[in-house]
């Protein structure tokens, strides 16, 4: 090349090789966070081959950081912490101290410092955000009970991890170890202000200062600025300012909080992140951001991986064994007797205790500082790199292994449902009060069902979301026999509780469609939008039921051709059907204009012939019929001297129909005859008496009749005024 370009090489050496290890990784079932950290090591100094920067890829990570803790903090839900926080919060300290007291024992054998001991201690005691995630996500547990336990527990963690890292270097100076790295520039600050040398708890009540006024700041202030910002932005209906504006956020936050507040950028990332999870457009921003984030979390697991030397598994297997044992074994333990003393499930408990068997991007973190701040070996580093690596290489085996072992367990460790469904329902300290039935049982946890189903010839709906309950409503509605199958807890609640049997799993796994006997159902409906996975469930229905008729959607034309070519027959396209419904709408436009203006045209002919009660069946709906019901209920109302009739408003009270109609009279008469007729029917009855036969002058003032106006059946007419008693004459 013309001239040097490292950041270009670093970046580009990166990607492509954590591309290639990462594919080959999901390939063989294993987190392509394995390959991204492989790729690392390629790369690294401690390889041949091409070396990248280590310097270019240590700030590349921090970024990655930045954008790791910004996503943790968009995912950070209050109300479902406080919802598990009876096992997650004590679970996940207890958790803490005590792989921090197994790491801090194998340091103490290695000869190590109590320092660095209390560092690599927790770095062991922290699972990584993305495994778990990706873990509880690849067996569709996120939304279960096991799930919000796991996040909640890792939430936890991960606080204490933040916390950790505004901490330790503070508390790093009373070693006495010389060092830019080791001078906090907020604690720098005070000393110079005050002229005074802080001493530990000096530096620790400077730090919590520092702490609560970055926190206070964020919840006053940041809680107004950020989501007005974010808001603002979403309605210049801008997408590339959007995702800048979400960018800007999360670095520019981090950054201030660094410099102006001299905490981590993690931590301000973190809550520059929770901050905006409250906001609605929460989701939106952590979608538009999911790119970027993704790939410079995949440059922070590559520059991890350059850090590591292949070698300490040569020259240090014990030390590398006995970290792994400390991971895999040693958490795992202490999680599941955490767990079961708490009273859940076995089940529950196996499934946290995979879950953190393991270690991931704090870890990192955590060793970078130790390393830095002169604390902890390079050693300790490089034992924190094998044993994350090896962890996130066995988690699926752990899984798999655990789930042998459970029926083992719940035997052992298991308490009668009843007893389980208890201490469910109340807190921990009140379990210990609870009765226990006399003759323990084995725990049977309240699973999904894993009873095939009695159906046949049924229709299979998978997914419940917006397109699956719709097209289950539809059945009910049709009394068509059909069932659902659904992996999301929630979904599968609200289908139950419409009465339509569930089978809880993923589609993709022949187990599941087996359950829900699809090599006897006729239609198989894939309702759920991920392509990839639909394409699985297309295949194993088509391989268990080659007859099935199978209904999928998609959402392009290159997934309708790749459902197509794995089995489906019908491949709804959302956005073509929009469309031609659309069309649809245009084209009969005319014609529903036509019909619209029809049908209120007849309706004002028939509102005073229905008020008048004459309109008392349903009229046809064939335009000619309609025509004549509408002039033969006209004609019972028609009158062939005087035309239609006055609406009831304005006709006597007394009904009389006027016999002829007379010339038009003068204003003036016309005003002094309305008069009259007003004071005629106030009036009390009279006599019959003969009507004038010319209209009366128009007077001052008109007498009142003691009687009515006519005489009954005698015809009235409204023109001609109210008759004069003869003592009103006189």
């Amino acid at each position: 090349m013309p001239h040097s370009t490292p950041l270009i090489s670093t970046i580009v050496a990166g990607l492509v090789l954590a591309f290639i290890l990462g594919a080959i990784a999901n390939r063989f079932r294993m987190p392509p966070l394995v390959g991204y950290l492989v790729a690392g090591v390629l790369v690294g100094p401690f390889t041949p081959g091409f070396v990248a920067d280590a310097e270019l890829a240590t700030e590349l990570s921090e970024i990655g950081v930045i954008l790791l803790m910004f996503g943790v903090g968009l995912h950070f839900s209050l109300k479902d912490l406080l919802s598990v926080r009876a096992v997650a919060i004590p679970g996940a300290i207890v958790q803490i101290g005590g792989a921090t007291i197994m790491g801090l024992g194998l340091a103490t054998l290695l000869g190590w410092g109590l320092g660095a001991g209390l560092i690599f201690g927790l770095a062991l005691s922290v699972a990584s955000t993305v495994v778990l995630l990706k873990a509880l996500q690849d067996r569709h547990m996120v939304d279960s009970e096991k799930g919000r336990i796991a996040v909640g527990w890792l939430i936890v963690e991960d606080l204490a991890m933040v916390l950790a890292l505004v901490l330790i270097p503070a508390i790093a100076s009373i070693n006495g170890v010389e060092g830019a790295a080791l001078h906090d520039p907020f604690v720098d600050f005070v000393e110079n202000i005050f002229g005074i040398h802080l001493d530990i708890f000096g530096i620790l009540a400077v730090t919590v200062v520092k702490l609560a006024a970055f926190v206070g700041f964020m919840l006053v202030v940041g809680r107004r600025v950020i989501p007005f910002i974010l808001h603002y932005t979403a309605h210049t209906g801008s997408r590339e300012l959007f995702r800048l504006a979400v960018l800007a956020i999360a670095l520019g936050v981090a950054a201030g909080a660094a410099y102006l507040f001299g905490v981590s950028l993690a931590l301000g990332a973190f809550f520059a992140g929770m901050i905006l999870s409250e906001s609605e457009l929460s989701h939106r921003a952590a979608q538009e951001s999911l790119p970027l984030r993704d790939a410079f979390a995949v440059l922070f697991f590559v520059a991890v991986g350059m850090l590591f030397d292949p070698m300490i598994l040569v020259t240090d297997p014990l030390p590398v064994l006995a970290t792994v044992f400390i991971i895999i074994f040693g958490k795992s333990i202490l999680a599941f007797l955490i767990v079961v003393a708490f009273r859940r499930p076995v089940g529950t408990a196996l499934t946290i205790s995979a879950s953190l068997a393991q270690i991931g991007e704090f870890s990192f973190i955590l060793a970078a500082l130790g390393v830095g701040l002169g604390i902890l070996p390079v050693e300790g580093r490089d034992l924190i790199l094998a044993g994350s690596i090896i962890s996130i290489i066995l988690n699926p085996v752990i899984f798999f292994v655990l789930d042998l072992l459970r029926p083992a367990l719940e035997s052992r460790f298991g308490r009668p449902a009843e007893a389980a469904a208890t201490a469910e329902r109340t807190e921990p300290d009140l379990v210990a009060s609870a009765p226990r039935p006399a003759a323990p049982e084995v725990l049977q946890e309240t699973e999904p069902t894993q009873v095939p189903t009695g159906q046949s010839g049924h229709v299979i709906i998978v997914g419940f979301g917006r397109v699956g309950s719709v097209v289950g409503e539809a059945l009910l509605e049709a009394k068509t026999p059909f069932l659902v199958v659904e992996d999301a807890e929630g979904r599968a609640n609200a289908a139950r509780a419409l009465g339509i049997e569930v089978v809880v799993g993923n589609a993709a796994a022949s187990k599941v469609l087996t359950l829900a006997n699809v090599a006897e159902a006729t239609t198989v409906v894939i309702a759920i939008p991920n392509a990839f996975e639909a394409g699985q469930a297309v295949e194993q229905a088509r391989k268990q039921n080659p007859k099935v008729l199978i209904v999928a959607r998609a959402h392009s034309d290159e997934e309708e051709t790749h459902l197509k070519t794995l089995g489906a027959n019908v491949v709804i396209l959302g956005e073509r059907e929009i469309g031609l419904g659309m069309v649809d709408v245009i084209n009969r436009d005319s014609k529903a204009v036509a019909e619209i203006t029809a049908a209120d045209a007849v309706e004002s002919v028939l509102a005073p012939l229905a008020a008048a009660g004459v309109v008392t069946q349903k009229l046809p709906s064939d335009p000619n019929l309609l025509a004549e019901a509408i002039e033969a209920a006209q004609a019972e109302v028609q009158h062939p001297d005087s035309g239609p009739a006055e609406p009831p408003a304005v006709v006597s009270s007394y009904g009389e129909e006027p016999d002829e109609v007379p010339p038009i009279p003068d204003e003036e008469a016309v005003a002094a005859e309305d008069i009259a007729e007003l004071e005629a029917l106030d009036a009390p009855a009279a006599p019959d008496v003969p009507l004038a036969s010319e209209p009366a002058a128009p007077e001052p003032k008109v007498p009142r009749p003691d009687g009515p106006a006519t005489t009954a059946g005698r015809p009235f007419n409204p023109e001609v005024p109210p008759p004069v008693v003869e003592e009103e004459k006189a």
